[in-house]
């Protein structure tokens, strides 16, 4: 069931998303050539106690998760494309790091993701975050009342296709409120003009995840929850809650 949120609604998760945003913020300030992972995930989760805000990522198990989520952000690196647990490897130059943050605030849930560098970029990979980037920007362009789902999907994709990555068929975005994952389902990919209609109120977590290789399969690692490339390429993925509203898109999870 699709809930569409009042606007009081809308400023509460405002309030979340402005926690999310922090929290990305301050996991990546602490990245360095050098630092483990697992102290991202400390440094968001110390923003995540601050604020008072409960982390929908930690103890979160879906169907396909073999066991719960031991952190509070996904910390994927080089060819993980999402879902990456925080551990007690070395961060090294030039590693391509995603980190995805959520946080839920009085009720109400704020989600988004950042991908940068670490130490000495390599032009490819700053290719690759740039294309994720613009991909979002076309989805989040496309999220205006009267659009449909299907108009977001293929703004990320015909972005996707353009820059020749590939994209996993299966994740996408999402419906988000007072839980983090609600319907509707946003894929990164398909046809204008289908799907559920965009109205006032609705909201959504717009992530496009891009894949250099160009490929669309991937493999999930031996954790049972780490998603990657399927031939060791390169991989990024940003997003935003965004809110529909009569004066267009409104996104939530900025400082």
């Amino acid at each position: 069931m699709v809930e569409i949120k009042t606007d009081t609604a809308l400023e509460a998760m405002r309030e979340a998303g402005r926690v999310v945003a922090h929290a990305l913020a301050a996991a990546r300030d602490a990245a360095a050539v050098g630092v483990r992972p697992r102290e991202l995930d400390e440094a968001a989760r110390a923003v995540l106690g601050e604020a008072g805000a409960r982390s929908p990522f930690l103890g979160y198990q879906p169907s396909f998760a073999p066991t719960p989520f031991p952190a509070v952000i996904c910390a994927s690196v080089n060819d993980a494309v999402s879902h990456g647990i925080p551990d007690d490897r070395r961060l090294r130059d030039g590693d391509l790091v995603s980190i995805d943050c959520g946080a839920e605030l009085d009720g109400w849930t704020g989600d988004a993701a950042i991908s940068f560098i670490v130490g000495t970029p390599r032009p490819a990979d700053l290719e690759l975050i740039a294309a994720t980037r613009q991909a979002l920007d076309a989805g989040i362009a496309a999220a205006t009342v009267g659009h449909r789902i299907g108009d977001i999907s293929h703004a990320i994709g015909t972005v996707a296709r353009r820059a020749g990555c590939g994209m996993p068929a299966d994740f996408g975005g999402h419906g988000i409120g007072r839980r983090m994952h609600e319907d509707p389902h946003v894929p990164n990919h398909g046809r204008p003009g289908r799907g559920f209609p965009l109205r006032h109120g609705l909201t959504l977590a717009i992530e496009p995840m891009l894949m250099a290789g160009g490929r669309n399969a991937y493999r999930t690692g031996p954790d049972g929850w780490t998603l990657r490339t399927i031939d060791g390429s390169r991989a990024a993925h940003v997003e935003h809650t965004v809110a529909i509203t009569e004066d267009g898109p409104r996104i939530l999870t900025l400082p």
